[in-house]
Formats: C-alpha cells, sequence, structure tokens
C-alpha cells in the first residue's frame, strides 16, 4: 500500500479511519503503530468482542504518553497497522494477504484461515498445562497474529526479505520489503523498524537476549532523523508468541544468512533467542 503511495506512514490513523477521527488517533501517525510507538497496549481486552466495541474503546482511549516517545509492543497496534493498509487498498485484509500479498511472494502453503484440505497438516499447540490448542482468535486477531505457516513458506519469506528471489519479477513487493527494514526509532539496544527489530551485526548473545527482552517491555523511544535506510551488516528479528505456540525469525542480510524457528509449545524468548544465535554463529563460524 506504501510503495503504490494508497498509504503515507505519516498520516494520522483516524484518516484512514473516520470512526476515529476527534480522538486521541488524530495525533497517533501510521508510523506510530507499525513501530510500537503508539502508547497502545499489548493485548485487547477481555471484553472487546466486535467491531462496534472496538470502535468504542479506541474512540475512548488515551495515551499515557504522546505518541513518538516510547516504545511499548501492542498487539492492538499490529492489528491495526493491518486494518489500515487494508482499507487504504479498498480491501478486506483477507484478501489483500491471500489474493494479492501471498500469491507475489510464492507463499502457497500460508494461510489466515487454515482450508479443510489443509487441516491435517494443521499443528496443535501444547499450551502450559500440556493440552492441545489452536490459537484463539479475537478482534484484529487476522491483523495481529493470524498467519499460519510453514516453516519452509517462512524461510521463502525470510530469503525474499534478504533480496535472494527473484518474486517473479516484481520490483515493488520487493522495494516494499526491503523498506520494512527501515529504522525509524532507537529504544535501548534495538533499532526498531517497521515491526522488525533490528541490532548491528555482529551482535553479542548478550546484547541480543537484552534487546529482545527490552522489546516486550515499554521503553523510552528516541526517533532516528532521518530514518535509517536498510542496513546490510545488522541482525534483523522478530518474536512471536501465542497461547501453545513459539516462533523466531532472524536474519543477517549482508552474510545471506537466516533462521526460522516454529514450535508447538512457547518456549521462552530467551530460549528461542539463544538457540537461534548459536546456530547462526556456527554457520559463520564454519564459512
Amino acid at each position: 500500500a506504501q510503495v503504490s503511495g494508497k498509504l503515507s506512514l505519516d498520516q494520522s490513523v483516524s484518516h484512514y479511519v473516520p470512526e476515529l477521527r476527534g480522538s486521541s488517533f488524530d495525533h497517533v501517525s501510521v508510523l506510530n503503530v507499525g513501530t510500537h510507538t503508539s502508547g497502545l497496549q499489548l493485548f485487547m481486552p477481555e471484553d472487546i468482542k466486535n467491531t462496534t466495541q472496538l470502535m468504542a474503546y479506541l474512540k475512548a482511549w488515551k495515551p499515557a504518553d504522546a505518541a513518538g516517545t516510547h516504545r511499548v509492543y501492542s498487539n492492538i497496534g499490529t492489528g491495526l497497522l493491518g486494518m489500515i493498509a487494508a482499507k487504504s487498498l479498498g480491501v478486506s485484509y483477507e484478501d489483500a494477504i491471500e489474493k494479492t500479498i501471498l500469491p507475489l511472494l510464492g507463499m502457497s502453503h500460508t494461510y489466515l484461515k487454515v482450508p479443510a484440505d489443509q487441516m491435517e497438516n494443521y499443528a496443535w499447540g501444547y499450551n502450559k498445562k500440556d493440552e492441545p490448542v489452536h490459537v484463539n482468535m479475537e478482534i484484529l486477531g487476522n491483523e495481529a497474529y493470524g498467519i499460519k505457516t510453514t516453516s519452509s513458506n517462512l524461510l521463502h519469506y525470510v530469503q525474499a526479505n534478504m533480496g535472494q528471489l527473484k518474486l517473479d519479477g516484481n520490483a515493488k513487493i520487493q522495494h516494499a520489503l526491503t523498506a520494512t527494514h527501515t529504522g525509524y526509532f532507537k529504544s535501548g539496544e534495538i533499532t526498531q523498524d517497521l515491526m522488525w527489530e533490528q541490532l548491528p551485526y555482529p551482535v553479542s548473545l548478550p546484547n541480543l537476549l537484552t534487546g529482545n527482552d527490552m522489546a516486550m517491555t515499554k521503553s523510552v523511544a528516541t526517533p532516528i532523523v532521518p530514518p535509517l535506510p536498510p542496513q546490510r551488516n545488522v541482525w534483523i528479528n522478530k518474536t512471536g508468541s501465542t497461547n501453545g505456540f513459539g516462533a523466531y525469525i532472524a536474519f543477517v542480510p549482508a552474510k545471506k544468512m537466516g533462521i526460522v524457528m516454529l514450535a508447538n509449545k512457547n518456549y521462552s524468548i530467551d530460549q528461542r533467542v539463544t538457540v537461534a544465535y548459536k546456530i547462526l554463529s556456527s554457520l559463520e563460524g564454519n564459512k
């Protein structure tokens, strides 16, 4: 949407969501929700079940700090970014992902809703009681964490992010992927890109663990002016967790190496990051 000129990261959220005009979202930009600097909390309140309730909640919401001053990881913000991107394209989020983006990326085994003929391949996660579970979808669930994929498809996505695939010659999708590596805020150890977090490479395991720990806690955010263009000598990563599942992606564009970890148990972020670091360090040491 941004590459097509239909979405501006500098515009306010309320510009794209008219229901929120006159609210705090007049002063929260699309960039803020895409970089976790909106001030929105991590989880959706449990009593919000539909779009009407969501809009009422957001309309009444007041931030604790001015947008762009603090980084607070937010599923709500992530969901809003997805909603806004789809609105700017004039389609539903589901259609934007399943009919446009996934085919362009060549990710044929990635879904928002797993089709009936693939249900036997849909892994069960195991919660803290070791009970089998699938992801519990809530309002904005698809936009925030709804993707179901395979390790090979996700590795394909990592390769695309590192510019290693031709993507059917589609220059716009490659440009869009690379643009998400732009650094907009500095927050402790990490540089906050559009959803991705990055650290300078080489990076030590202690700094990487600290950075990923900070990624889930409130911290002061300092704008990078002008924004940092996409870098090659960086460790770019993202964790992902739901009840019963744990994931981690990391890649270093300059080294053309990356790793995807998908587990049907919510192992701690420290465990995931440490294992990934040791594997990639071993590969780097063997080159």
